[in-house]
């Protein structure tokens, strides 16, 4: 995954996670509205957890631990 494909990606997530958020919340849905910030914050968590672990990788390969 490319840097600024990742920024965009977790730009696009939360900016939707935001409009959801504000909608539940006008709603008042104030539990559906947080457990929707919740699942957005563990989306976005588990993309950069990701490429932290392929990063963890490359530099096993290049140092040959």
């Amino acid at each position: 995954m490319d840097g600024v494909d990742l920024i965009f990606k977790v730009a696009a997530i939360g900016i939707l996670v935001a409009v959801l958020n504000t909608l539940l919340v006008r709603a008042g849905r104030d539990d559906q509205a947080m457990l929707t910030t919740i699942a957005g914050l563990v989306v976005v968590l588990l993309m950069v957890i990701q490429e932290i672990s392929n990063l963890f990788s490359t530099i096993q390969k290049v140092f040959g631990l």
